[in-house]
Protein backbone atom coordinates (compact mmCIF):
# COMPACT_ATOMS: atom_id res chain seq x y z
CA UNK A 1 0.00 0.00 0.00
CA UNK A 2 2.62 2.50 0.68
CA UNK A 3 4.50 1.85 -2.07
CA UNK A 4 1.52 2.09 -4.10
CA UNK A 5 1.03 5.47 -2.74
CA UNK A 6 4.57 6.75 -3.71
CA UNK A 7 4.17 5.78 -7.15
CA UNK A 8 0.80 7.85 -7.37
CA UNK A 9 2.44 10.65 -6.05
CA UNK A 10 5.94 10.51 -8.01
CA UNK A 11 3.60 9.81 -11.01
CA UNK A 12 1.27 13.29 -10.43
CA UNK A 13 4.88 15.24 -9.98
CA UNK A 14 6.77 13.90 -13.23
CA UNK A 15 4.50 16.45 -15.65
CA UNK A 16 5.41 19.24 -12.82
CA UNK A 17 9.06 18.05 -13.26
CA UNK A 18 9.28 17.79 -17.05
CA UNK A 19 7.89 21.45 -17.57
CA UNK A 20 9.88 22.90 -15.26
CA UNK A 21 12.82 21.46 -17.04
CA UNK A 22 11.37 22.84 -20.24
CA UNK A 23 10.89 26.30 -18.78
CA UNK A 24 14.16 26.19 -17.52
CA UNK A 25 15.38 25.52 -21.28
CA UNK A 26 13.17 27.83 -23.19
CA UNK A 27 14.46 30.61 -20.41
CA UNK A 28 18.12 29.61 -20.43
CA UNK A 29 17.42 29.97 -24.68
CA UNK A 30 16.35 33.45 -24.42
CA UNK A 31 18.83 34.35 -22.34
CA UNK A 32 21.63 32.78 -24.74
CA UNK A 33 19.69 34.90 -27.87
CA UNK A 34 19.10 38.23 -25.95
CA UNK A 35 23.32 37.76 -25.13
CA UNK A 36 24.03 36.86 -28.79
CA UNK A 37 22.17 39.72 -29.95
CA UNK A 38 23.58 42.39 -27.39
CA UNK A 39 27.27 41.23 -27.75
CA UNK A 40 28.29 42.88 -30.25
CA UNK A 41 26.16 46.45 -29.48
CA UNK A 42 27.20 46.61 -26.06
CA UNK A 43 31.05 45.30 -26.72
CA UNK A 44 31.66 48.25 -29.51
CA UNK A 45 29.50 51.16 -27.00
CA UNK A 46 31.77 49.87 -23.97
CA UNK A 47 35.49 50.20 -26.03
CA UNK A 48 34.20 52.93 -28.86
CA UNK A 49 36.44 56.11 -27.55
CA UNK A 50 38.23 59.04 -30.19
CA UNK A 51 40.37 60.25 -27.00
CA UNK A 52 40.92 63.62 -28.37
CA UNK A 53 42.29 65.84 -25.63
CA UNK A 54 44.27 68.79 -26.56
CA UNK A 55 45.80 69.39 -23.30
CA UNK A 56 46.92 65.93 -22.84
CA UNK A 57 50.34 65.69 -21.11
CA UNK A 58 52.72 63.13 -20.64
CA UNK A 59 53.41 61.75 -16.85
CA UNK A 60 56.34 63.68 -15.36
CA UNK A 61 58.12 60.13 -15.31
CA UNK A 62 58.30 60.09 -18.90
CA UNK A 63 59.50 63.61 -19.42
CA UNK A 64 63.18 63.77 -17.49
CA UNK A 65 64.62 67.22 -17.17
CA UNK A 66 67.16 67.69 -19.96
CA UNK A 67 65.21 65.57 -22.32
CA UNK A 68 62.45 66.42 -25.11
CA UNK A 69 59.28 67.23 -24.64
CA UNK A 70 58.30 66.17 -27.81
CA UNK A 71 59.89 62.31 -28.02
CA UNK A 72 57.74 62.20 -23.87
CA UNK A 73 54.56 62.94 -25.21
CA UNK A 74 54.80 60.77 -28.22
CA UNK A 75 56.09 57.86 -26.20
CA UNK A 76 53.18 58.75 -23.72
CA UNK A 77 50.23 58.67 -26.76
CA UNK A 78 51.51 55.66 -27.62
CA UNK A 79 50.88 54.13 -24.03
CA UNK A 80 47.46 55.71 -23.96
CA UNK A 81 46.35 54.59 -27.24
CA UNK A 82 47.23 50.82 -27.07
CA UNK A 83 47.61 50.48 -22.93
CA UNK A 84 44.16 52.64 -21.82
CA UNK A 85 42.21 53.36 -24.94
CA UNK A 86 43.14 49.86 -25.98
CA UNK A 87 44.01 48.73 -29.82
CA UNK A 88 41.30 47.91 -31.62
CA UNK A 89 42.54 48.14 -35.19
CA UNK A 90 43.53 44.62 -35.27
CA UNK A 91 40.77 42.56 -33.35
CA UNK A 92 39.61 39.66 -35.07
CA UNK A 93 35.89 38.99 -36.19
CA UNK A 94 34.74 37.36 -32.68
CA UNK A 95 35.28 40.50 -30.70
CA UNK A 96 33.18 43.65 -30.65
CA UNK A 97 35.59 46.35 -31.75
CA UNK A 98 36.04 44.52 -35.22
CA UNK A 99 32.93 45.99 -36.02
CA UNK A 100 34.27 49.79 -35.21
CA UNK A 101 35.64 51.58 -38.06
CA UNK A 102 36.33 55.54 -36.96
CA UNK A 103 38.00 54.68 -33.70
CA UNK A 104 40.70 52.29 -35.40
CA UNK A 105 41.26 54.88 -38.17
CA UNK A 106 42.03 57.68 -35.87
CA UNK A 107 44.35 55.15 -34.27
CA UNK A 108 45.86 54.73 -37.25
CA UNK A 109 46.22 58.24 -37.94
CA UNK A 110 47.76 58.93 -34.77
CA UNK A 111 50.72 56.48 -35.65
CA UNK A 112 51.56 57.52 -38.97
CA UNK A 113 52.31 60.80 -37.14
CA UNK A 114 54.00 58.90 -34.66
CA UNK A 115 55.78 56.78 -37.43
CA UNK A 116 56.99 60.21 -39.07
CA UNK A 117 58.15 61.61 -36.06
CA UNK A 118 60.02 58.58 -35.08
CA UNK A 119 62.18 58.76 -38.65
CA UNK A 120 62.95 62.34 -38.43
CA UNK A 121 64.12 61.79 -34.95
CA UNK A 122 66.06 59.14 -36.82
CA UNK A 123 67.46 61.14 -39.62
CA UNK A 124 67.43 65.05 -38.64
CA UNK A 125 67.03 65.43 -34.74
CA UNK A 126 68.96 62.73 -32.63
CA UNK A 127 72.14 62.39 -35.21
CA UNK A 128 75.25 64.57 -34.94
CA UNK A 129 75.39 66.78 -38.00
CA UNK A 130 78.09 65.89 -40.33
CA UNK A 131 77.64 61.96 -39.46
CA UNK A 132 76.12 59.24 -40.72
CA UNK A 133 75.74 56.84 -37.56
CA UNK A 134 72.04 56.72 -36.23
CA UNK A 135 70.92 56.55 -32.63
CA UNK A 136 69.99 52.89 -32.04
CA UNK A 137 67.07 53.76 -29.99
CA UNK A 138 65.30 56.00 -32.24
CA UNK A 139 66.61 53.42 -35.35
CA UNK A 140 64.41 50.97 -33.33
CA UNK A 141 61.78 53.48 -32.65
CA UNK A 142 61.23 54.05 -36.04
CA UNK A 143 61.50 50.75 -37.26
CA UNK A 144 58.61 49.12 -34.94
CA UNK A 145 56.21 52.41 -35.97
CA UNK A 146 56.32 51.21 -39.62
CA UNK A 147 54.40 47.77 -39.05
CA UNK A 148 50.83 47.56 -40.45
CA UNK A 149 48.31 48.63 -37.17
CA UNK A 150 45.98 45.74 -38.04
CA UNK A 151 47.87 42.51 -37.35
CA UNK A 152 46.44 39.72 -34.81
CA UNK A 153 48.55 36.96 -33.52
CA UNK A 154 48.20 35.42 -37.01
CA UNK A 155 48.54 37.12 -39.95
CA UNK A 156 47.73 34.37 -42.19
CA UNK A 157 48.60 36.40 -45.69
CA UNK A 158 52.36 35.85 -44.58
CA UNK A 159 52.05 32.48 -42.88
CA UNK A 160 50.06 30.00 -40.24
CA UNK A 161 52.18 30.19 -37.47
CA UNK A 162 51.83 33.15 -34.60
CA UNK A 163 53.04 36.66 -34.76
CA UNK A 164 54.10 39.21 -33.60
CA UNK A 165 51.03 41.83 -33.10
CA UNK A 166 50.90 45.78 -34.07
CA UNK A 167 50.37 46.73 -30.20
CA UNK A 168 53.29 44.97 -28.84
CA UNK A 169 55.71 46.41 -31.78
CA UNK A 170 54.37 49.62 -30.63
CA UNK A 171 55.09 49.10 -27.20
CA UNK A 172 58.48 48.11 -28.16
CA UNK A 173 58.78 51.35 -29.72
CA UNK A 174 57.31 53.48 -26.64
CA UNK A 175 60.02 51.93 -24.59
CA UNK A 176 62.80 52.59 -27.22
CA UNK A 177 61.68 56.33 -26.81
CA UNK A 178 61.68 56.70 -23.43
CA UNK A 179 65.28 54.92 -23.15
CA UNK A 180 66.31 57.50 -25.66
CA UNK A 181 64.66 60.31 -23.24
CA UNK A 182 66.37 58.79 -20.44
CA UNK A 183 69.53 58.66 -22.53
CA UNK A 184 69.46 61.98 -23.71
CA UNK A 185 68.67 63.69 -20.21
CA UNK A 186 71.64 62.23 -18.72
CA UNK A 187 73.71 63.81 -21.49
CA UNK A 188 74.59 60.25 -23.24
CA UNK A 189 72.10 61.03 -26.78
CA UNK A 190 71.84 63.70 -29.13
CA UNK A 191 69.02 66.34 -29.80
CA UNK A 192 70.06 68.43 -32.14
CA UNK A 193 68.12 71.90 -31.12
CA UNK A 194 69.50 73.77 -34.42
CA UNK A 195 66.98 75.74 -36.72
CA UNK A 196 67.56 74.06 -39.65
CA UNK A 197 67.01 70.95 -38.20
CA UNK A 198 63.57 72.07 -36.94
CA UNK A 199 63.14 73.66 -40.56
CA UNK A 200 64.00 69.69 -42.22
CA UNK A 201 61.71 68.10 -39.47
CA UNK A 202 58.62 70.77 -40.11
CA UNK A 203 58.87 70.18 -44.14
CA UNK A 204 58.29 66.75 -43.73
CA UNK A 205 55.12 66.82 -41.59
CA UNK A 206 53.66 70.08 -43.80
CA UNK A 207 54.45 67.08 -46.74
CA UNK A 208 52.12 64.86 -44.55
CA UNK A 209 49.71 67.23 -44.39
CA UNK A 210 49.54 68.21 -48.54
CA UNK A 211 49.09 64.38 -48.80
CA UNK A 212 46.16 64.62 -46.50
CA UNK A 213 44.85 67.57 -48.20
CA UNK A 214 45.24 66.14 -51.28
CA UNK A 215 42.78 63.13 -50.04
CA UNK A 216 40.57 64.75 -48.80
CA UNK A 217 39.95 66.42 -52.02
CA UNK A 218 39.97 63.44 -53.97
CA UNK A 219 37.46 61.80 -52.09
CA UNK A 220 35.15 64.94 -51.93
CA UNK A 221 35.55 65.28 -55.80
CA UNK A 222 34.53 62.03 -56.38
CA UNK A 223 31.75 60.93 -54.04
CA UNK A 224 30.30 64.61 -52.49
CA UNK A 225 26.58 64.77 -52.09
CA UNK A 226 26.30 60.61 -52.40
CA UNK A 227 23.35 59.55 -50.84
CA UNK A 228 25.36 56.64 -49.07
CA UNK A 229 29.17 57.21 -48.89
CA UNK A 230 30.52 54.50 -46.24
CA UNK A 231 34.50 55.59 -46.87
CA UNK A 232 33.52 59.16 -45.48
CA UNK A 233 34.28 58.87 -41.75
CA UNK A 234 37.22 56.49 -42.49
CA UNK A 235 38.85 59.68 -44.28
CA UNK A 236 37.69 62.17 -42.01
CA UNK A 237 38.73 59.89 -38.47
CA UNK A 238 42.27 59.12 -40.41
CA UNK A 239 43.30 62.56 -41.00
CA UNK A 240 42.01 63.41 -37.43
CA UNK A 241 44.07 61.04 -35.61
CA UNK A 242 47.23 62.17 -37.75
CA UNK A 243 46.42 65.95 -37.36
CA UNK A 244 45.86 65.44 -33.34
CA UNK A 245 49.35 63.82 -33.13
CA UNK A 246 51.29 66.22 -34.86
CA UNK A 247 48.97 69.31 -32.98
CA UNK A 248 50.60 67.51 -29.77
CA UNK A 249 54.37 66.89 -31.26
CA UNK A 250 54.58 70.13 -32.79
CA UNK A 251 53.19 72.01 -29.56
CA UNK A 252 56.21 70.06 -27.75
CA UNK A 253 58.24 70.62 -30.24
CA UNK A 254 57.83 74.69 -29.53
CA UNK A 255 59.24 73.89 -26.37
CA UNK A 256 62.20 72.15 -27.14
CA UNK A 257 63.01 74.64 -29.56
CA UNK A 258 61.97 77.52 -27.67
CA UNK A 259 65.34 79.32 -27.93
CA UNK A 260 65.36 79.08 -31.96
CA UNK A 261 61.54 80.44 -32.07
CA UNK A 262 62.15 83.58 -29.62
CA UNK A 263 65.22 84.41 -32.37
CA UNK A 264 63.60 84.40 -34.98
CA UNK A 265 60.27 85.69 -33.47
CA UNK A 266 57.95 82.90 -34.41
CA UNK A 267 55.62 82.92 -31.22
CA UNK A 268 53.14 84.40 -33.01
CA UNK A 269 53.39 82.67 -36.32
CA UNK A 270 53.50 79.07 -34.11
CA UNK A 271 50.57 80.16 -31.97
CA UNK A 272 48.02 80.66 -35.23
CA UNK A 273 49.65 77.24 -36.74
CA UNK A 274 48.90 75.52 -33.89
CA UNK A 275 45.86 77.03 -33.47
CA UNK A 276 44.53 75.29 -36.74
CA UNK A 277 45.87 72.46 -36.45
CA UNK A 278 43.89 72.15 -33.11
CA UNK A 279 40.72 73.27 -34.81
CA UNK A 280 41.33 70.27 -37.52
CA UNK A 281 41.58 67.89 -34.35
CA UNK A 282 39.22 68.52 -32.31
CA UNK A 283 36.20 68.63 -35.15
CA UNK A 284 33.54 65.89 -33.84
CA UNK A 285 29.98 65.60 -36.17
CA UNK A 286 27.76 63.16 -34.66
CA UNK A 287 28.09 61.35 -38.13
CA UNK A 288 30.28 62.01 -40.99
CA UNK A 289 28.55 63.61 -43.56
CA UNK A 290 30.32 64.21 -47.36
CA UNK A 291 27.44 66.79 -49.03
CA UNK A 292 28.40 68.66 -51.85
CA UNK A 293 30.68 71.93 -50.28
CA UNK A 294 27.28 74.27 -51.87
CA UNK A 295 24.67 72.52 -50.39
CA UNK A 296 22.14 74.65 -48.22
CA UNK A 297 21.06 71.41 -46.20
CA UNK A 298 23.63 69.01 -45.67
CA UNK A 299 27.12 70.18 -44.48
CA UNK A 300 30.11 68.98 -45.78
CA UNK A 301 32.65 67.57 -42.67
CA UNK A 302 35.44 66.84 -44.84
CA UNK A 303 35.34 70.31 -46.40
CA UNK A 304 35.56 71.52 -43.32
CA UNK A 305 38.30 69.41 -42.14
CA UNK A 306 40.19 69.96 -45.23
CA UNK A 307 40.01 73.92 -44.75
CA UNK A 308 41.34 74.11 -41.30
CA UNK A 309 44.39 71.12 -42.30
CA UNK A 310 44.90 73.70 -45.46
CA UNK A 311 45.12 77.07 -43.17
CA UNK A 312 47.51 74.62 -40.78
CA UNK A 313 49.86 73.37 -43.89
CA UNK A 314 49.99 76.94 -44.60
CA UNK A 315 50.68 78.64 -41.62
CA UNK A 316 53.46 75.64 -41.37
CA UNK A 317 54.77 76.79 -44.81
CA UNK A 318 55.35 80.25 -43.25
CA UNK A 319 57.21 79.24 -40.59
CA UNK A 320 59.42 77.38 -42.35
CA UNK A 321 60.03 80.42 -45.24
CA UNK A 322 60.83 82.63 -41.89
CA UNK A 323 63.38 79.39 -40.69
CA UNK A 324 64.90 79.47 -44.10
CA UNK A 325 65.92 82.97 -43.74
Amino acid sequence: MVTERFMGRARRLLPDLSGTRLQAARSIGIAVLVAAVLYYPIGMAITHSIDDDVAFQPPAAMAPEGGSRAVAVAAALIQREIDENRWVANDPFFLPPAVLDNMPNYQQGIISALARFAFELTDQIGRTRGTSQTDKDLQEAAGQLQYAGNVWIFDLSTSFAPTTTSEARYRKAAKSLLSYNKRLADGKAVFERRADNLLATLDRFALDMGASSANLDRHIAEHAGDLIDTRADDVFYGIKGQSYAYYLIIRELGLDYANVLGERELANAWAKMLESLRHTAELSPMVVINGSPDAQAMPSHLAAQGFYLLRARTKLREITNILLK
